[in-house]
């Protein structure tokens, strides 16, 4: 019997469990309420409410724009939508970065404001002590290495990173650090797949990749582009499950057309 099929209500403890018994972790973004329920039925581990949301949801060429209030808002409408899986909340860019005071007080709101079950913050050695501080008022925290895409603009690129010794070093520094600091996990974004075994061997807290690889120890996407309603998004790491983007664009050629030729409504569509 996997862990997967006993629970109620997925927890950190769970996917620890899951790790020590080479259970895969299943992890997908949600955004909103109607999105959230599809996922959350469908049995996913664990929901990201993501900081991607500034690009798929509200059209940025970043995730950098996305506020605080606007990611609160985001939650708790995935939070409605949800019964099983852990919810946890990316904290976007400037609300923790200038001090681990200010990283707990972002924290908390989203906590009490949404009711998500936890965070997730980028960077590793530089924001330890913010993790410990969140952590310390009861707070699960989930980190981010590899390709931080909050660090957009320092890298010029979203290319794969820690291919050079130095950068893996760093990295592989960075995991342990945070994982001292009381992260319950760690997603690795576009990092090589052998560095990305490495470390999820290294470390007794489960990993979560995405363009990581086959050896961590679960996998997440962005879901909007999974099901493909992102268009002309590609990179080699997304497999795209559905193509919702033309079926949609169909469904909506069909109404029209139905609309203007007067088929719709029919006589059975009315009251």
């Amino acid at each position: 019997m996997s862990v997967h099929k006993e629970v109620k209500r997925v927890t950190t403890h769970i996917l620890q469990e899951m790790k020590n018994r080479g259970e895969k972790i299943a992890m997908l973004t949600a955004y909103d309420y109607s999105m959230a329920k599809v996922v959350d039925e469908g049995g996913v581990d664990i929901i990201l409410v993501g900081d991607s949301a500034s690009m798929v949801m509200a059209g940025h060429e970043t995730t950098l724009p996305i506020t605080l209030d606007q990611m609160i808002y985001h939650a708790a409408s995935v939070i409605r939508g949800t019964t099983r899986a852990l919810v946890i909340v990316d904290l976007p860019f400037g609300s923790y970065q200038g001090n681990s005071k200010e990283a707990l007080n972002s924290a908390i709101r989203i906590m009490k404001e949404s009711g998500a079950h936890g965070v997730k913050l980028e960077g590793g050695v530089e924001i330890a002590e913010s993790i410990e501080r969140i952590v310390a008022a009861g707070i699960p925290v989930m980190g981010h290495l590899g390709l931080t895409p909050q660090s957009i603009y320092k890298f010029g690129t979203y290319t794969v990173r820690a291919k050079e010794e130095a950068e893996a070093q760093k990295l592989k520094s960075d995991i342990k650090r945070i994982e001292e600091a009381g992260c319950f996990s760690v997603v690795l974004e576009k990092i090589p797949a052998l560095l990305a075994k490495e470390v999820s061997e290294s470390i007794t807290i489960p990993t979560i990749g995405i363009g990581a690889g086959q050896h961590c120890n679960g996998q997440v996407l962005v879901v909007n582009d999974m099901i493909g309603l992102t268009k002309g998004f590609t990179p080699r790491f997304l497999r795209q499950y559905l193509d919702l983007f033309d079926q949609i664009n169909g469904a909506v050629k069909s109404y029209i057309k139905d609309v203007k030729s007067g088929d719709f409504p029919s006589d059975k569509e009315q009251y």
